[in-house]
């Protein structure tokens, strides 16, 4: 993969709020992992507010590793670290990646040309053919699964896996997109996802292998009510065709 001049061919956007028990060896595995790699590459870790040691271990890590790059943002949630990093960003392709790396990162290549090339938007999916999820309790599938029929009905038909942390874009779709992304929680997957089909850019589906963390930062009922609520405003903003192109881009 061929670099562009005063760019990089890959960004890996980390969204944290309060991850310093992990931080550290998560990035320690993207480093090794990248570095094996053919593609000129930054990690942008975004700190979405931390309240414990984040800040500073990725400060003393980025002392050592200069493509570490600590971006710090005041707290608004997942949605508006992931809005904030991906749009500092200047690489060719832009990869949001949970700080658990749920996804084993010898996944990431298929997300990448020569593996996948000529699409927009790849996101990271934990059902269908080829996909693998591992130690996930039951309970909490079932209840991934029924808020993702809501999904399907209400805002974006066919795509049966919103809500994984592992997603690609190009540059272009960035620019298209996240200036027109409202929501700061949980839920903004799915508002990308709409915006995104409703510029007409491609997006594919990606079966990965998924690990369930136990210290996931989501908690089933507290943020599935939020998320449901997060859902319906993004409904009924579609409705009232609020993501016109023409609209004016989010502050």
């Amino acid at each position: 993969m061929t670099s562009l001049q005063g760019s990089v061919d890959l960004a890996v956007i980390v969204p944290c709020h309060n991850e310093g028990p992990r931080i550290q060896s998560s990035l320690g595995a993207l480093v090794s992992y990248l570095e094996q790699q053919p593609w000129t590459w930054e990690i942008r870790v975004v700190d979405d507010g931390s309240t414990d040691a984040t800040r500073q271990i990725v400060a003393d890590l980025q002392t050592r590793e200069p493509r570490i790059v600590l971006q710090a943002e005041s707290h608004r949630g997942k949605g508006g670290a992931v809005r904030a990093g991906l749009l500092a960003a200047k690489a060719r392709f832009r990869f949001m990646c949970d700080a658990d790396l749920s996804m084993p990162l010898h996944e990431l290549r298929r997300f990448l040309p020569p593996v996948l090339d000529g699409v927009d938007v790849a996101i990271a999916t934990r059902e269908g053919a080829g996909a693998l999820r591992v130690g996930e309790p039951l309970s909490r599938h079932l209840a991934g699964r029924l808020f993702n029929t809501f999904v399907r009905l209400l805002v974006v038909p066919g795509i049966h896996d919103t809500q994984c942390g592992f997603k690609m874009f190009t540059a272009a779709a960035v620019e298209a997109v996240f200036p027109y992304v409202t929501v700061a929680g949980w839920a903004f997957d799915i508002e990308v996802l709409y915006i995104a089909r409703l510029r007409g850019l491609t997006i594919r589906e990606v079966p990965i292998e998924w690990h369930f963390r136990a210290d996931s930062r989501v908690r089933l009922f507290r943020d599935s009510v939020g998320m449901l609520g997060e859902l319906l405003r993004i409904h009924a903003r579609a409705r009232r065709g609020g993501y016109d192109p023409r609209a004016t881009p989010t502050p």
